[in-house]
């Protein structure tokens, strides 16, 4: 799924400036997208669309794969 996820944002954005983490337990899949502000608000759209569509994906997947998930998106630490 974290692959699904990079190739998405990835296009939606045209940046590789984020960074997708995934951790697994009990058939429950977490997804957490580190990215800069500015592309917090590409990655999320208007009204939310842009990331209810990419979860709507994340779940057709999930299904096929008998496991549930989530997915949020936080503010990149700077260095």
């Amino acid at each position: 799924m974290k692959e699904l996820v990079e190739y998405i944002v990835k296009e939606i954005t045209g940046s590789d400036d984020f960074l997708v983490e995934e951790t697994s337990e009990n058939g429950r899949v977490d997804l957490l997208i580190k990215a800069n502000p500015d592309l917090i608000g590409i990655i999320i759209g208007k009204s939310g669309y842009t990331i209810k569509s990419i979860r709507n994906l994340l779940r057709i997947k999930a299904v096929l794969e008998k496991n549930s998930f989530s997915l949020n998106v936080v503010e990149k630490e700077s260095k």
